[in-house]
């Protein structure tokens, strides 16, 4: 089969307000009041809840650095820098375990958010110990009509009719969190543009039937993990 090779434009920037809250209202809360010193708050669930996104527009909001486990070392904030954020905890290598806990004793805001529980995370023990000593909060999916309401909005910011058919779909056959489905949403908007035929559910199958899929984004920069 073909693997299509789609275009796509740049996602929305993550925003407190573009975030589907879902059952996540106490995370939201406490982003938006922020981290303080000594206080981290640590974000952890699956891929797809929206940890990056939450962390991107705390950042955007009071600004700050971010790291990961492809940041290039030394991780250094200059003297503005009030917070950090490190996202995707579990897949820190050693030195950059170290270059996280230095964080911690230098005076800033920490941020955090990995895949699991910062008493699972795969890290050195002190490590784990200053992620989990402060605010910790399980990020949910969710729920489905929160779902289609999410799908709706972004079609309608694209200008793409997107009917309940499809979207009940795409609920029907493919991962149901809302990151994997924003991305068959890109994938449609750009065939259907190629194509000069409106969203339906034969195009999907058209699209399916042709080799295509959605893009896969980078495990380090998708805003929708």
């Amino acid at each position: 089969m073909k693997q299509l090779v789609l275009e796509l434009g740049p996602p929305p920037q993550p925003s407190f307000d573009n975030f589907v809250v879902g059952p996540n209202a106490a995370a939201l809360r406490a982003l938006g009041e922020g981290a303080r010193v000594g206080v981290p708050i640590y974000l952890w669930g699956p891929p797809g809840v929206g940890k990056s996104h939450l962390l991107q527009a705390a950042l955007r909001a009071r600004g700050g650095a971010r790291f990961d486990a492809r940041s290039p070392l030394p991780w250094t904030a200059d003297e503005a820098c009030a917070h950090v954020a490190v996202d995707a905890c579990e897949a820190l290598d050693a030195e950059r375990q170290h270059a996280a806990f230095a964080l911690f004793v230098q005076p800033l805001a920490v941020i955090a958010a990995g895949r699991l529980p910062p008493v699972d995370l795969p890290l050195r023990e002190d490590l784990r110990t200053r992620l989990g000593g402060g605010l910790v909060f399980q990020l949910q999916p969710p729920a489905e009509p929160e779902v289609r309401a999410a799908l709706a909005s972004e079609a309608l910011r694209r200008g793409v009719g997107l009917p309940e058919d499809v979207v009940a779909f795409l609920l029907s056959r493919f991962e149901r969190d809302l990151g994997s489905l924003m991305r068959w949403l890109d994938a449609l908007d750009a065939y259907s543009l190629r194509e000069q035929r409106a969203v339906t559910v034969p195009l999907v199958k058209r699209l399916l039937a042709e080799g295509g899929a959605p893009p896969v984004r980078d495990l380090f920069t998708d805003p929708s993990r």
